[in-house]
């Protein structure tokens, strides 16, 4: 077992509930099975994929958390709203967000639509504001939080022929910065984690063009393989139980537990 294996079977974070948006498949199905694993009850947020949503809501009671399952569109801030409201309604807290709904679609700039470029913007960037603006009410109230913005190594290098995807991730990721130095005062921290290529859904049709591209693309990974979702998924269950130097009003209050 690795380092960070160990590390996440000693933590522990029974009585905290999640919420993972595009938690229905990918990124977000790996980390609501990780987080149920650890003890947290768990809200699948989905756009359109109900029963892809149900199957997660289902995997998480086999581990013997509470689930449910939340239809609501990110990008729409009344929408995310609800979603916060029907996590309360259901738990009465919310302690852990994970933004983690998102597209990944491009074009040449000179060929790049209007369309493309707002859809893009309001799904990865404007729906990483909804959430973070609907529930951080809640968490100040808490004096707890922890927040989780997955973004890309795009948003720190750039891509090529993605300028939108890039844009959008960049944003987050300073995005995150901002927070993190705002809600830290409350009791709430704020990070982001910048995946490279993961072999999910999302890239499936890039990594599929050919075995060839998904060689060049592992070779030029270090530890020589393309991620999978659960790779991902640890390192982000290691940021919501981190401990963090709290204000003095929480300071003898263990802070994952």
């Amino acid at each position: 077992m690795n380092q960070l294996g160990k590390a996440l079977d000693s933590m522990n974070l029974a009585g905290r509930v999640a919420i993972i948006t595009g938690g229905s498949r990918g990124i977000g199905r790996a980390v609501c099975e990780r987080l149920a694993g650890l003890g947290a009850n768990v809200v699948v947020n989905y756009v359109s994929d109900l029963a892809s949503a149900q199957e997660v809501v289902r995997a998480t009671e086999g581990r013997g958390m509470d689930a449910i399952a939340v239809q609501a569109d990110v990008a729409n801030l009344a929408e995310a709203e609800r979603l916060i409201n029907a996590t309360l309604a259901r738990f009465q807290r919310v302690d852990i967000l994970i933004c983690n709904a998102g597209v990944w679609e491009g074009a040449p700039i000179d060929a790049m639509s209007e369309e493309l470029w707002q859809r893009t913007m309001e799904i990865n960037l404007k729906g990483t504001w909804t959430v973070c603006r609907a529930a951080i009410p809640q968490m100040k109230q808490q004096g707890f939080g922890r927040i989780v913005i997955v973004s890309s190594t795009a948003g720190q290098r750039g891509e090529a022929n993605y300028s939108n995807y890039a844009a959008s991730k960049g944003g987050q990721i300073a995005f995150t910065k901002a927070l993190a130095t705002e809600l830290g005062p409350y009791g709430i921290n704020v990070n982001a984690v910048a995946p490279g290529w993961v072999d999910t859904e999302m890239s499936n049709a890039a990594l599929s063009e050919g075995g060839e591209r998904r060689a060049v693309i592992a070779a030029e990974i270090p530890v020589g393989r393309i991620a999978t979702a659960e790779d991902i998924a640890g390192p982000i269950a290691f940021l919501v139980c981190r401990p963090m130097a709290a204000p003095q009003r929480w300071r003898h209050k263990p802070a994952c537990f």
